[in-house]
């Protein structure tokens, strides 16, 4: 049973998550750890963060809906794919079990770091596929790699846009502003299928999840705010940093 400042540390941590979120990608690694250290289990922390930081993804998708508004075609591509991936990632969540995730969560914290920490390293070279003219136009193959990222995403999540965008670079052809919109509105698709599967599941704690909803929305907005004061490079080399060391603590626990 969490007490009132347990509900306080898991607030914050979403305010920290969702501004991380809109800067620079990661904040999953801040809020999943949080959630177990306060003593949820795994699984079920797991489930809450994806239900709570739901707001989050609407709100990044909807501030990029310009670059969506004729893309439709993709979206009805795409949007299948990351529903069923996202719920098929939930559901092999489900079906791992407590002491399986638990030995799991080291191994894709270490993921999700060195999805973050190559971040960069993906944006630019996409860039110079797209200055190139190097997309390789396999547009109608996009669901398949898209579909696959989802199921992750379901599954775990932190890392997914990585995952997503470099997918969507691989197979159309376009300006990076535009992919980045499609990357949003996947990435948003995903953790609402996956959320709304484990709402029926019995693992989410609605009270932990309603706050820290609260807090990932006001910390995207503070994040929006924030944005080209803070540069997200550093910012996404300190949630690494925080990642691996708690990665080194679920090691060792």
């Amino acid at each position: 049973m969490l007490t009132t400042l347990d509900y306080l540390i898991a607030a914050i941590a979403a305010l920290a998550a969702g501004g991380i979120n809109a800067l620079a990608g990661g904040g999953t690694l801040i809020t999943f750890p949080i959630l177990t250290f306060l003593g949820v289990p795994a699984v079920s922390a797991n489930v809450t963060n994806t239900v709570a930081l739901c707001p989050g993804y609407f709100g990044g998708t909807l501030a990029q809906a310009k670059d969506l508004k004729d893309q439709t075609k993709r979206l009805w591509l795409l949007m299948p794919a990351s529903i069923i991936g996202g719920v098929v990632g939930g559901f092999l969540l489900l079906q791992t079990g407590e002491k399986l995730f638990t030995e799991l969560v080291p191994y894709l914290i270490l993921l999700a770091c060195v999805l973050l920490a190559i971040q960069d390293p993906v944006r630019a070279w996409l860039t110079k596929r797209m200055a190139e003219g190097q997309g390789t136009k396999l547009e109608q193959m996009t669901w398949l790699p898209v579909g696959l990222a989802s199921i992750y995403g379901g599954y775990f999540g932190a890392g997914l846009s990585v995952i997503v965008l470099s997918a969507l670079g691989l197979t159309l052809e376009d300006s990076l502003t535009r992919l980045n919109a499609l990357k949003q509105a996947v990435a948003f698709a995903v953790n609402v299928a996956a959320a709304i599967y484990f709402l029926f599941s019995g693992h989410v704690l609605w009270t932990a999840a309603l706050v820290m909803a609260v807090g990932a929305l006001i910390g995207g907005w503070l994040g929006g705010k924030l944005a080209g004061k803070i540069k997200p490079s550093t910012l996404r080399w300190t949630v690494v940093t925080i990642g691996l060391i708690v990665a080194t603590i679920y090691f060792v626990r």
